[in-house]
């Protein structure tokens, strides 16, 4: 159990390390819900612009196997997790300070965009290295009692959590600090809490977390990228991996269409979005302990594909409220917008728990950092393509929001109908997902070899 596994005092701290960590990316809403209003009304870009740029902007994340394979080649001082966590909360600390300090003679959308993506190049960072943390330390937990699953899954769900609690805070106070703050004080505030993150990081020694010792320190760069080639070239890994992209990236991404059509032509007030995305992630805290508790035992597969049915009904859901029937069944749009619209956005991340579970028990020994990298880089990659698609879409199907009354969104009911069809393909082949009682599991490697 990850509860008695961390009663020690070394335990502890790496649990109260990872629980800062991740809780603290969790907490990246906050800002990012000020970037939002902020190219709205400060920069007066378009529907189309700001898509644009929240999908770009998350191109360094597709670089995340290179930081893996730096992080489980590259010793820094001895140590191999920590220099990279600290890295990465200066990154984002010098990002975000950086934005809140810019002139306003220096702002522009190409000076926000540089800024931003070195802002996610460090969470990138931060994110890989917590997420080779987790992927050892749940390891050392599930194996060598590999006859037991109940405790596989649960450090999982503990930094799923705290991803979650953070991102209701950052959301409730986002949508109440919109109001009455200035979108660069914020981006001040978020900046300063990364900046004291930064110096506890520093503050810790890898040797005093007690992290399960790997035979691969000595392997460079080049060792490390071929094994990771053969961990990729297992068809249950490729193949998982392969499927569980492709099920988000020919999902076209409406988020900025939206965005602007509950703003703008809604009229739905900043704080019942803040209030709307708390409930997505209650949810997703929800979702962890539930997770945890009754659905961890449930063959990812079949836990994965329910996910992705329910995405594609409450895009049907959408449907129905952009056509206004739920208005005149007297459902008040501010309602709709708190608890489908909020869940729906998170309803999309529920699948990458069980998947990260079930790519934690395939991944081998030692190269934790890279495969885990390289899953998150592939679903960044996917998410971007998302994005992109999602503004062709509602390119082509002529879509219009921008910064006047008369925006058009008549045809926006038409791309939620082809969103929704696109979200059910995947399940065609959702075979490609492995059970875990299928896969045979190595035995010699786990300790040997790897």
């Amino acid at each position: 159990m990850v509860s008695s596994w961390f009663g020690c005092g070394s335990n502890r701290m790496l649990q109260w390390l990872l629980g800062l960590g991740f809780w603290v990316q969790g907490l990246r809403c906050f800002p990012w819900m000020a970037v939002n209003f902020f190219l709205k009304d400060g920069l007066k870009v378009d529907s189309s612009a700001l898509q644009l740029l929240q999908n770009s902007a998350n191109l360094p994340m597709v670089a995340k196997p290179i930081y893996g394979l730096l992080s489980d080649s590259l010793y820094i001082s001895g140590q191999h997790r920590i220099p990279y966590l600290a890295m990465g909360a200066f990154l984002q600390a010098a990002s975000w300070l950086a934005i809140a300090f810019l002139s306003p003679s220096s702002m522009s959308f190409i000076t926000i965009t540089l800024y931003l993506l070195l802002g996610n190049l460090g969470a990138s960072i931060v994110e890989v290295a917590n997420d080779a943390i987790v992927a050892e330390t749940g390891k050392q937990l599930s194996y060598p009692s590999r006859n037991s699953e109940s405790s596989s899954g649960e450090l999982q769900s503990f930094v799923w959590m705290a991803t979650s609690i953070g991102g209701v805070l950052g959301n409730l106070f986002g949508g109440v600090a919109i109001d009455r703050f200035s979108p660069k004080t914020m981006f001040l505030w978020f900046g300063i809490l990364l900046a004291i993150q930064f110096f506890i990081t520093i503050s810790i020694h890898e040797s005093s977390l007690n992290l399960p010792k790997s035979s691969s320190n000595a392997a460079g760069f080049g060792n490390q990228l071929s094994e990771l080639l053969v961990a990729l070239r297992k068809p249950e890994i490729a193949y998982s991996i392969t499927w569980f992209a492709a099920s988000y990236a020919i999902i076209p991404s409406l988020t900025g269409t939206m965005f602007f059509y509950q703003t703008q032509y809604l009229k739905i007030e900043s704080s019942i979005l803040g209030i709307s995305k708390v409930f997505g992630q209650a949810a997703m805290l929800l979702w962890g302990v539930a997770y945890n508790r009754h659905l961890k035992l449930i063959r990812p597969r079949k836990l994965i594909s329910a996910i992705q049915a329910a995405m594609a009904i409450f895009m049907v859901s959408d449907v129905l409220f952009v056509r206004g029937i739920y208005r005149k069944m007297g459902v008040p749009d501010s309602l709709y917008v708190i608890v489908f619209s909020g869940f729906l956005e998170v309803l999309y991340l529920f699948k990458i728990l069980p998947f990260s579970v079930l790519m934690a028990r395939l991944c081998p020994a030692g190269r934790e950092g890279s495969l885990m990298a390289f899953l998150m880089s592939a679903i960044a990659l996917a998410f971007i393509v998302s994005g992109y698609f999602g503004v062709a879409l509602a390119s082509c199907v002529g879509v219009a929001g921008g910064l006047t009354e008369n925006d058009d969104f008549f045809g926006l009911s038409c791309c939620l109908l082809i969103q929704a069809a696109c979200t059910l393909l995947p399940l065609c082949c959702s075979s490609c997902i492995p059970d875990p009682c299928d896969v045979k599991k190595p035995k010699a490697k786990w300790n040997k070899d790897n």
